[in-house]
């Protein structure tokens, strides 16, 4: 999904068939001095889980809250089925929204906080009583129509929040964090019941998390943003495994990244060897000249095998038992600390060797968010690369 130049007044389809039911273009947003959305662009499927995803304060919910009509933007045009949706008003936009803290009626029973908007629209009683019993049964809450808020676990309240939410019939329903109240457990049977959900009811549902793995089980397609700038745009697939820079790479999930160059296709230096890979030089590099790139390497994507001098060498520095694999630290002697997922326990000294395949090596662009001397992180610092620096300033 690229960031194309949106027609207004035109609803697309792109080549999955589906129809774009809402394109944003050039959306910015400040409050006071602090710039919070930066030109951002990009459209939504009908029928797409798409999720909003990055750190707080990175402009997800403030995006959330546009599209919602709750707050206004400075300038950009969010095109809902061909209409700028701007000019809407948030009561009239066929856009329902669930928001963390699901401000449910305490002194309403499960039936009343359902049917809530459609007695403000006055809609006949008979249609009320259909169109809540057939909300409460899409969310698993049949039965509970008398019960009251405070009788409800956390899971039943998102349940009804929903409920009331899809009752309206909208076409695109948008989630704000709606589970981060909920224990780990719930959560987690809540991420594939709001999927199921979401398929059963035809609905476009456009999420906000935090959560990687959250936005990894659920999503169709992933926006990943960083200070008011999207960051990548892609399935979850391509999001975790072919990352565009060092913070998509770092934030979803772990990584080794390490300072690498190129100097022809196939081939890259990290580390103190070359090793084979599946990349090309990027459009802009030349053959020939040595071309800086970022080298990710997964933690489960490196093999513990005995030293040997065809192997990255190191010796274990901590072993961490996480419970489905082990979290092993190993301090390379090319001075790069490597972390690595395996199955199989070492002992805290025990010398290794390390190895990998060439399509677990990946290459991004060098970025803002390159690691620098000392911050490789995990992922290692370049101790050749540090005294040559400290020669330097002698």
């Amino acid at each position: 999904m690229e960031n194309n130049s949106i027609k207004a007044k035109q609803l697309l389809e792109d080549s999955t068939g589906k129809e774009h039911i809402i394109e944003i273009k050039d959306l910015c947003k400040s409050f006071d001095d602090l710039q919070v959305l930066k030109n951002i662009t990009f459209y939504i499927r009908n029928n797409e889980f798409i999720t909003l995803l990055g750190p707080s304060g990175c402009g997800k919910s403030t995006t959330l809250r546009i599209i919602a009509g709750f707050e206004t933007a400075d300038s950009g045009i969010v095109n809902f089925e061909g209409d700028n949706l701007l000019t809407v008003p948030a009561h009239k936009r066929h856009i329902n929204t669930v928001f963390q803290r699901y401000a449910l009626f305490p002194h309403l029973n499960v039936f009343d906080n359902v049917a809530f908007g459609l007695h403000l629209r006055k809609v006949p009683k008979q249609e009320v009583n259909e169109r809540v019993k057939k909300a409460l049964k899409t969310v698993g809450l049949e039965g509970y129509e008398e019960r009251y808020i405070d009788q409800l676990s956390g899971g039943q309240m998102q349940r009804v929040a929903i409920a009331r939410a899809i009752i309206n019939r909208p076409r695109v329903l948008l989630l704000d964090e709606p589970l981060g109240a909920l224990d780990l457990k719930m959560r987690k049977e809540m991420q594939i019941e709001l999927k199921e959900m979401q398929r059963e009811l035809g609905i476009t549902f456009v999420y906000v998390t935090h959560d990687q793995e959250e936005a990894l089980t659920m999503s169709d397609t992933i926006i990943v943003m960083k200070d008011g700038i999207i960051q990548q745009i892609g399935t979850p697939i391509d999001i975790y495994n072919e990352p565009k820079n060092a913070f998509v790479a770092e934030f979803i999930g772990e990584s080794n990244i390490i300072p690498g160059t190129m100097k022809k296709s196939l081939e890259v230096t990290f580390a103190g060897r070359t090793f084979e890979c599946v990349d090309s030089l990027f459009a802009e590099m030349k053959e020939g000249e040595t071309n800086e790139v970022d080298v990710v390497i997964r933690p489960e994507d490196i093999y513990v095998k005995e030293e040997n001098e065809k192997h990255i060498n190191g010796t274990v520095e901590s072993i961490v038992f996480k419970g489905v694999h082990y979290e092993i630290m190993v301090n390379g002697d090319n001075g790069v600390e490597w972390m690595i997922h395996d199955v199989d326990p070492v002992c805290v000294g025990q010398r290794v060797g390390l190895t990998f395949d060439p399509d677990d090596i990946h290459i991004m662009r060098k970025s803002d968010f390159s690691p620098k001397l000392g911050e490789f992180g995990a992922k290692g610092v370049d101790k050749d690369d540090e005294k040559d620096d400290e020669a330097e300033e002698e």
